[in-house]
C-alpha cells in the first residue's frame, strides 16, 4: 500500500460527492417537471418525440400501465436488436462493416440481445472480431441509453409512490406513479445523452479513438502479421459507462488503450459510473421532500462502498499466499508497486485497479480494467460480496436506488415490530401486501443466481463450459457462480475461462445444436432484470393513494445514524445468509489455502 494509492481513494469519494450534489438538483427538476437549464434545447426535440409516439406525458400511469408500456418497449427493443445483429454481414454497403463480419449464432445473438436489453452487458464474444460498426452503434450503443433509462424510470416512479400526497382518494390521479415514456424520453434528453457527450470528448482528448477507419494492419519485429482494430470507440464507451452497462467496444474492455488510455481516463470512468447512482440517491432525499433521507441512504451507501475499497487494495497490495510461500517481495518500494500485479495495468497500478474492480462490481457496469481472476483469493471475494448485495451499493442507473429503497421498507417493518408499532415510511404505513411484494422483489435476483449456479454445475453441459486447462477446484466453482451471480445482477463481469463456446447439446456440428450457457445466461438475465422491476412498481402502486400519516413521539426516524446502521446490517444479513455457503466453497477457501486454480 502506498499514501498515493489512499489519496487516490478519497480524492474520489470528494470529488464524486461534489459532483453529484448539483447533478441532483438537476435530476429533481427534470422528473419534477421543473425548469432545467437544457429547456432551450431539448425542449423542442422532446415534444417533437412525443407527437411522433403519439404520448400524451401529461396522461398519469397506474402501475400496471406503467409496467406493460416498460415491457412493450422492451420487447420492441430486444426484437430490434435481435434483427439487426443477425442481419449484420447484410449491410456491408453501408461501409459501416469494413471487415465483413458475419452474423453471430443465433444462440451467442440471444444471450447478445438479452445481455443489452437488461443492462448486463455480458459479452461470450470478442467485440472487435465479432461486430460491425453499424451493430456496434444502432444496435448496441442504443441499447446502452434505451436499458438505462428504462432503470432510471422505474428508481423514480417508486419515488412517486412513496412521496405522493393524495388528498383525495377518489381523484383521477390517485393512483399513478407517472408516465413511462415521458421518464423514458427526458432520461435520454437531459441527462444521459448531455452527460455522455461530455465524457466521451474528455475521452478523446486523451486518447480514445473515434473514426469509421479500416483495421491497420502491418508486420511487427518478429514479422508476424498483426492487426490494430479500429472504430467509434469513444462514443460506446461513455454510455458504457454512464449507464453501468459496461459491455466494451473491446474484448479487454477498460483495459485496452483505446478504451482507457491513462490514468486520468481512468478516474474519469470510475467517476462515470457512480456520478448517476451517487446523484440519484440525493435527489431522492429532494423529491420526497426530506433531503435527510437522501443523505441517509448515501451514507450507507458509502460506508459500504469504502469498506469493499479498503478490503480490496489491502489484499492485493498485500500479494497473494503463493508469492509469499515462494519467498517474493510484495511491499511497495521506490519503483515497484509491490503486491499482487498479476493481470493488471501497470499506468493503473493496484489502487486504480481495486477501485476500479469495486466501482463496477458495486453498480451494474461490470467493465475491468484489470482480470478478477488474477485477484488474490481475498481481493477476489470482494466483487462476489459486492455482487451479493444484490445492487443496493449505488447499484444501477436507477436499479441501485429502488433495490435499496425495497430494503429501507423492509428495515422499517423490523423497526416497527421491534418498537411494537405498525411500520411507517416518510409518512405512510406499511401493511402486509408491500413487505410481501418488498420480499419476493429482493428474493429474486439472489434465487436466480443460485438456482442458475446449482444447474450448470449439476449439469454436463454447464461444468463443459469451465475452462479446465486453467481452472480447477476452487476456482473453476468460483467462475460459475461468479458469472451467473453477474448475469443475475445485471452486472456483466466475469471471471474469465467461464465460456459460451462450451456445453453445446443437440447436434455436435452446431448447426443444430445449441449452447447450454447461452441460453441459461441469457433466460437468467431476463429474469432477474424484469421480474424484480415488476415488484417495484407493484410496491410503488400499492404505496401511491396511501394517506399520509403525521409523525408522532413513536415514529421511527429513518434519517438519522441509527436507522443507517440497522439498514447496513439488514443487507449484509440478508446477503450473508443467502451466499456465504456458496462463497466458503470458491473465493474463501481458495484465499484459506493459496489454492491459485
Amino acid at each position: 500500500m502506498t499514501v498515493a494509492g489512499w489519496v487516490t481513494i478519497f480524492a474520489f469519494v470528494t470529488v464524486l460527492t461534489a459532483l453529484a450534489l448539483p447533478l441532483s438538483r438537476h435530476l429533481a427538476a427534470v422528473y419534477g417537471n421543473g425548469t432545467t437549464f437544457l429547456d432551450p434545447v431539448m425542449r423542442h426535440p422532446e415534444r417533437l418525440i412525443y407527437r411522433l409516439m403519439r404520448v400524451d406525458p401529461a396522461s398519469g400511469q397506474s402501475w400496471r400501465a406503467y409496467a406493460r408500456s416498460l415491457i412493450a418497449f422492451s420487447l420492441a427493443g430486444w426484437l430490434l436488436l435481435y434483427l439487426i445483429l443477425r442481419t449484420q454481414g447484410l449491410w456491408d454497403f453501408t461501409g459501416l462493416n469494413p471487415m465483413h463480419f458475419a452474423s453471430a449464432p443465433w444462440n451467442v445473438t440471444f444471450n447478445t440481445v438479452s445481455s443489452f436489453v437488461t443492462n448486463t452487458n455480458w459479452q461470450y464474444y470478442g467485440g472487435e472480431t465479432t461486430m460491425s460498426y453499424l451493430s456496434q452503434m444502432a444496435g448496441l450503443t442504443v441499447q446502452n441509453f434505451a436499458s438505462a433509462a428504462v432503470g432510471i424510470a422505474v428508481a423514480v416512479a417508486l419515488i412517486r409512490g412513496i412521496a405522493k400526497h393524495v388528498s383525495d382518494a377518489h381523484a383521477t390521479d390517485a393512483a399513478s406513479i407517472g408516465n413511462f415514456y415521458q421518464d423514458l424520453v427526458r432520461t435520454i434528453l437531459y441527462v444521459l445523452l448531455p452527460i455522455a457527450f461530455v465524457v466521451a470528448v474528455a475521452l478523446i482528448w486523451q486518447g480514445s479513438i473515434q473514426n469509421f477507419s479500416h483495421y491497420l494492419s502491418f508486420s511487427g519485429l518478429a514479422h508476424v502479421a498483426q492487426r490494430i482494430a479500429m472504430g467509434p470507440v469513444a462514443s460506446q464507451e461513455s454510455i458504457k459507462l454512464l449507464g453501468t452497462n459496461g459491455g466494451g467496444f473491446f474484448n479487454a474492455n477498460s483495459a485496452h488503450p483505446f478504451e482507457n488510455p491513462t490514468a486520468l481516463t481512468n478516474f474519469i470512468e470510475m467517476l462515470t459510473v457512480l456520478l448517476i447512482p451517487a446523484a440519484l440517491v440525493i435527489a431522492y432525499g429532494r423529491m420526497v421532500g426530506n433531503r435527510r433521507q437522501g443523505y441517509a441512504l448515501y451514507g450507507a451507501m458509502m460506508v459500504m462502498f469504502l469498506g469493499a475499497v479498503a478490503v480490496c487494495y489491502i489484499a492485493e497490495a498485500h500479494g497473494s499466499p503463493a508469492q509469499h510461500a515462494a519467498g517474493l517481495h510484495t511491499a511497495a518500494v521506490n519503483g515497484s508497486a509491490g503486491g499482487n500485479m498479476q493481470g493488471k495495468e501497470q499506468r493503473f497500478g493496484i489502487a486504480g485497479s481495486a477501485l476500479f474492480d469495486v466501482v463496477t462490481t458495486v453498480t451494474s457496469c461490470g467493465a475491468v480494467n484489470s482480470a478478477l481472476e488474477s485477484f488474490t483469493g481475498i481481493g477476489g471475494a470482494v466483487p462476489f460480496a459486492n455482487l451479493s448485495a444484490s445492487e443496493v451499493i449505488f447499484g444501477g442507473v436507477g436499479t441501485g436506488l429502488y433495490s435499496i429503497l425495497l430494503y429501507v421498507l423492509l428495515a422499517v417493518f423490523i423497526g416497527g415490530l421491534m418498537v411494537g408499532r405498525t411500520p411507517e415510511y416518510i409518512g405512510k404505513k406499511i401493511e402486509a401486501r408491500e413487505i410481501k411484494l418488498v420480499a419476493l422483489g429482493i428474493l429474486v435476483t439472489p434465487l436466480a443466481a443460485l438456482f442458475s449456479t446449482a444447474l450448470a454445475t449439476a449439469s454436463s453441459a454447464g461444468r463443459a463450459s469451465i475452462n479446465t486447462a486453467i481452472a480447477s477446484g476452487p476456482q473453476a466453482f468460483s467462475e460459475t457462480l461468479y458469472a451467473y451471480l453477474s448475469q443475475a445482477n445485471n452486472n456483466g463481469s466475469a471471471f474469465a475461462g467461464y465460456t459460451g463456446y462450451s456445453g453445446l447439446v443437440g447436434n455436435a456440428a452446431g448447426s443444430h445444436g445449441f449452447t447450454f450457457t447461452d441460453l441459461l445466461g441469457g433466460f437468467t438475465m431476463l429474469i432477474a432484470r424484469f421480474v424484480p422491476i415488476l415488484f417495484a412498481l407493484a410496491v410503488a402502486g400499492a404505496l401511491v393513494s396511501k394517506r399520509v400519516s403525521p409523525a408522532g413521539l413513536g415514529t421511527m426516524r429513518t434519517d438519522n445514524g441509527t436507522f443507517v446502521v440497522l439498514l447496513i446490517a439488514i443487507i449484509v444479513l440478508v446477503g450473508a445468509l443467502t451466499f456465504f455457503p456458496a462463497l466458503l466453497l470458491g473465493p474463501i477457501v481458495q484465499g484459506l489455502t493459496g489454492h491459485l486454480y
